[in-house]
């Protein structure tokens, strides 16, 4: 019988401890929540271009003592349609939200909200991505609460969906209302 070399086990035990690692990751992160490096700090500046005729913000807008939602989307996005009548559902409920028209042509965002509705407040466009960026951004759709400070309490990445809606977004809602 052929003598095992020390050597010869050190990769699959390698190996091993490696897929034993990412295996303990994948669980212990909270998928639906990426965290933020601007909770609780003043929201990065909005840098928006018009959107057709709709109505535009600034940042006045996230400092007028409303609490509010600036979500970033697209019309090429296939979560952005998911979450969309979630968004025209808390919109019906009075909640202001602010849209980002992520790297967009103009033409397509104006037929996205037409087949859809338009549940913004106001909105304007990022076509360089530039705003997305300064506000830390991984990809369309991402929401984020915040008060009427100008201070963002939470992010939402990824759609908007009731799960989300009522595990994360109405709890924060009401600790808001409460202060």
């Amino acid at each position: 019988m052929a003598k095992v070399s020390p050597l010869m086990i050190l990769p699959p035990v390698i190996f091993a401890a490696l897929a034993g690692m990412f295996y303990v990751g994948m669980y212990k992160q909270d998928k639906e929540q990426l965290p933020t490096a601007f909770a609780g700090r003043e929201a990065p500046v909005v840098a928006v271009t018009p959107l057709a005729d709709k109505p535009i913000f600034d940042d006045a807008t996230l400092r007028d003592g409303q609490i509010k939602l600036v979500n970033f989307w697209a019309s090429w996005c296939a979560p952005c349609r998911v979450e969309h009548p979630s968004l025209t559902q808390l919109a019906g409920e009075g909640i202001p939200i602010y849209g980002v028209n992520y790297k967009d042509k103009p033409e397509a965002a104006l037929k996205f909200l037409g087949e859809l509705g338009d549940p913004y407040t106001a909105i304007g466009a990022d076509e360089a991505g530039r705003m997305a960026l300064e506000w830390g951004v991984y990809g369309v759709p991402e929401t984020y609460l915040v008060d009427g400070e100008g201070k963002i309490i939470l992010r939402i990445a990824g759609p908007v969906i009731q799960r989300n809606i009522e595990d994360t977004l109405r709890p924060a809602l009401e600790q808001l209302k409460d202060k």
